[in-house]
């Protein structure tokens, strides 16, 4: 794909996955830009997120938005997983679930793109079934200590990044906007 695609995100971690899952397969440039904090169901927020990015861009664009839902609170704290991390982080999330017997979770993440503004928006969403677990491993990125994906005896934080790139929620996703980009 020969056009420039602008990944707007400030998140340095975001953008190394990105990166890292993408390859060369799609050709981008990333730009941070302060976006307002939409409010609603994901693909909702997404499609808002990617409408104003496109309308300041002015040009082709892709947006991310990540959430963490825990299936006992009815898939809260969802969308809204950034506050929730930084008020009481990834300890705090673990303890959110002590009254519960039921600590499964998903992670989802959800990519918009556009054309430009005025264009539609392709939306492309991945999820990862797991649960929430006292958390192991590095801080680094969010609360990937607290989430262990089913099948697996490590959290996100504890896992090589190239097994993590495989299985995660946002690789899942992206493998949606990779196939969209070569159909």
């Amino acid at each position: 794909m020969s056009r420039v695609i602008t990944f707007v995100t400030g998140n340095k971690n975001k953008l190394e996955e990105v990166a890292s899952i993408l390859g060369s397969s799609v050709n981008f440039v990333n730009k941070k830009l302060d976006l307002p904090e939409y409010q609603g169901e994901p693909e909702q927020i997404v499609r808002q997120k990617c409408e104003e990015a496109a309308r300041i861009v002015q040009g082709p664009v892709l947006i991310e938005d990540t959430c963490l839902c825990f299936n006992a609170l009815g898939g809260m704290p969802g969308p809204y997983i950034k506050w929730f991390l930084e008020k009481i982080g990834p300890e705090g999330l673990y303890t959110m679930l002590h009254g519960f017997e039921d600590k499964s979770a998903y992670a989802m993440c959800t990519f918009g793109y556009s054309e430009g503004p005025g264009k539609d928006i392709s939306v492309f969403c991945g999820k990862c079934p797991g649960e929430i677990v006292s958390p192991r491993g590095s801080t680094k990125f969010g609360w990937d200590p607290c989430f262990q994906p089913d099948d697996f005896n490590e959290t996100f934080a504890e896992m090589q990044p190239s097994v993590k790139n495989s299985i995660s929620h946002r690789a899942r996703a992206l493998d949606k906007l990779k196939s969209f980009f070569t159909s």
